[in-house]
């Protein structure tokens, strides 16, 4: 095996680490979402379902949150998995709770996907790249 394909082997395993990273990220994220209704529904843990069902989805979000963590940076993945949660979250509960989803809510809704979304562009191998010889000099 050259020196090139054992490169490139590892550069692979490393997308692929980093992309099951965001998956395991995105699925925490669904979980704050049914944590965040939950615990909603639970009125202040005073009904035994939903309190049961934010127990059980608090748990899953912070292992997977924990398990996406070991690969990505901490404020990316943090910042995105809140993101995830509390968009998610608005809506969600718009539909379970009946709570107005007024078009400024929306505006500032996009504007949080827009800003998880900017932080995962600014997160990417390319753009460290391009930025690790500006760093050197």
């Amino acid at each position: 095996m050259t020196a090139s394909s054992k490169s490139s082997h590892a550069t692979g395993a490393v997308r692929r680490r980093n992309a099951r990273a965001w998956v395991v990220l995105l699925i925490a994220g669904v979980f704050e979402i049914g944590y965040a209704v939950s615990t909603g529904g639970s009125e202040g843990f005073t009904h035994l379902y939903w309190s049961l069902a934010a127990a059980v989805f608090f748990l899953f979000t912070v292992l997977t949150l924990a398990l996406a963590l070991k690969t990505l940076d901490v404020g990316v993945g943090y910042a995105v998995w809140t993101g995830i949660g509390s968009s998610g979250a608005a809506v969600v509960s718009s539909v379970v709770f009946d709570q107005p989803l007024t078009p400024l809510r929306i505006f500032w809704l996009a504007v949080i996907i827009a800003g998880v979304v900017g932080i995962k562009l600014a997160s990417s191998p390319k753009v460290d790249a391009a930025a690790a010889p500006a760093r050197q000099t």
